[in-house]
């Protein structure tokens, strides 16, 4: 069993050059204001010394490799690494738009793990990046200490069977089995470290992306409710909302393939689904490809996230529809089917299958089983990015069911969804909440708002006013607690990720002890919190309406919809 290494050990880390040794100690400091450990090198020439005594991961400005001579220096030192061994190193590289510094001329063979940074560069997608990359060393490690290990096994197996000539072929076929999980292991690491790494990057541009959708629909809601010439303006805002909502979607497919999307599932009727989706796959499609459907009798209800359900049929039928250039052929069909794990597969119980087939030029048999990686895409560059069927994937997976794929060259393929049952009739689609009526209060109750982000905290401020409020607002959970100790409050209104140590969950449990009997609402547009919840407070996911805000709030006030007017 491999052991566990402590976590203030020289594996975990971070080595900081920058031609500045000023600049190395600043990144140094920062690195270590997020509970990480940092080390600043003097020099790229004593890289190699550093590496073999033990290193997690190497942090380098793109100005550390300019030249060709420190470039070679980092070049010697990771080529002379051992076999186990793939230190991560992150580049700070130049400004989005540039590709011609020292960083993307960046080769060093086939070595892959080198990750870009490009500034400006926000210190939580650092953080997060650096975190990754030194989970996926401390795998590295352990499979070193797994060799080790195995390697003292197998001496002392031949110590022992040395006289025994006829346990050699027992010996044998043992050491062959260590031999293949050694380099399951080793493919199970590099495929982990990949998708962890992409997944970290990706769940940290949907958190920024998330708060400009906050001030965007933020404002809407304002809009809607204090413009007076709705005439004119009804058109606009409802453009901008759709804008919106692509956005928020588009955010939703970037976190399911990152596996990190909070789904909302539901019971949902795939027959009228279909229905609905006929006119946007019509869209999607070119008048050459004859679109058909086939639905099987009695069909179950699946349970799953309804806007993701679309999304991937839609990829699905995108992509069938690119390997059908001169036209042909797309059918969807779908079935209840119940899987066994005395069939072979990885999956039990009831699913409804959803198999969408073309009559394409198909995938050549090497490259289907790669179809799901993310990245991987056989379309000519700056036709596709490869993240349509890795999305479709994660999203299955996270929703309990799978996805497969068949295909033969010249003769089509098939995609195949199996997604679960639902044990309750489907419902009418759910819609946004009405636009508030009633306000909540009459400037006699007030709330402490907690947003990092000014944008961010300028909207929520004005939605509460125009709920009713009294609103005060604090930068970080150090102001918040200051101001708390200070006078009672109606209501705590913080965010989850926030600067100076603190995050918004440990905000409100400080909160409840100080005000025992003060609603808590926390809010978040970032993945890995609203994966695990509110830990009992009530969670919004940003963007979030007005009438959203507002159902939160008299929930948590414990007002009821049937308010006396004001007006």
């Amino acid at each position: 069993m491999a052991k566990v290494r402590p976590a203030d050990s020289r594996d975990a880390w971070v080595f900081v050059h920058t031609p500045s040794s000023h600049d190395a100690r600043a990144v140094a400091g920062l690195i270590e204001r997020g509970s990480l450990r940092a080390q600043v090198l003097a020099g790229l020439s004593t890289l190699a010394d550093e590496m073999s005594a033990g290193a997690g991961a190497l942090l380098l400005s793109e100005e550390s490799i300019a030249d060709y001579a420190q470039r070679q220096l980092l070049v010697d030192a990771l080529e002379s690494q051992p076999a186990w061994s793939e230190i991560p190193v992150l580049i700070i590289g130049s400004s989005h738009g540039r590709r011609n510094g020292a960083a993307a001329q960046f080769h060093v063979g086939d070595y892959a793990n080198v990750v870009l940074l490009e500034r400006p560069l926000r210190f939580a997608s650092l953080l997060s990046a650096l975190k990754s990359a030194l989970r996926a060393r401390r795998k590295q490690y352990q499979i070193r200490d797994y060799l080790i290990e195995r390697q003292q096994h197998e001496a002392e197996l031949q110590s022992l069977n040395a006289s025994l000539e006829h346990r050699v072929q027992e010996r044998t076929k043992a050491l062959e089995l260590a031999h293949r999980s050694r380099e399951q292991a080793e493919r199970a690491l590099r495929e982990a470290q990949k998708t962890e790494a992409i997944g970290q990057l990706t769940g940290g541009i949907a958190h920024d992306f998330n708060n400009l959708l906050m001030v965007f629909t933020g404002g809407l809601s304002l809009l809607e409710k204090r413009w007076d010439d709705r005439e004119q303006c009804d058109y606009i805002i409802k453009s901008m909302r759709q804008s919106a909502e692509r956005g928020q979607a588009l955010t939703k497919q970037l976190l399911a393939f990152a596996r990190k999307m909070k789904l909302d599932p539901q019971p949902i009727n795939l027959s009228t689904l279909l229905d609905e989706m006929r006119v946007l796959l019509g869209g999607a499609l070119r008048g050459d490809i004859e679109v058909s459907f086939e639905v099987g009798e009695r069909l179950w209800p699946l349970y799953a996230d309804r806007t993701q359900v679309e999304l991937a049929l839609l990829n699905i039928a995108v992509n069938a529809r690119d390997a059908m250039p001169q036209g042909g052929a797309l059918k969807i069909a779908a079935g209840n089917q119940t899987l066994s794990a005395r069939d072979g597969n990885d999956l039990e119980g009831d699913f409804v299958a959803i198999t969408v087939s073309d009559t394409g030029r198909g995938i050549p048999s090497h490259l289907l089983g790669r179809v799901f990686d993310p990245f991987f895409t056989t379309k000519p560059i700056g036709k596709g990015t490869g993240l349509g069927l890795s999305q479709v994937f994660g999203f299955a997976r996270q929703s309990g069911g799978t996805a497969t794929i068949e295909s033969e060259e010249g003769r089509g393929t098939r995609v195949t969804l199996f997604l679960p049952r639902s044990s309750h009739c489907a419902s009418a689609p759910s819609r946004s909440p009405e636009a508030i009526s009633t306000p909540l209060a009459h400037m006699d109750k007030s709330v402490l708002l907690v947003e990092d982000n000014d944008e961010v905290a300028g909207v929520g401020l004005r939605m509460l006013e125009t709920l009713g409020f009294q609103v005060y607002r604090a930068s970080n959970a150090r102001e918040a607690l200051e101001q708390l100790r200070a006078r009672q409050f109606d209501v705590l209104f913080s965010d989850v990720v926030m600067p100076g140590g603190m995050n918004g969950l440990e905000l409100a449990r400080e909160a409840a002890i100080l005000s025992p009997q003060m609603p808590i609402i926390l809010a978040s547009g970032y993945s890995d919190a609203l994966q695990t919840g509110g830990h009992g407070f009530p969670l919004l996911e940003k963007p979030y309406q007005l009438a959203t805000l507002e159902q939160a709030l008299r929930s948590a006030l414990g007002h009821t919809k049937q308010m006396p007017s004001s007006s």
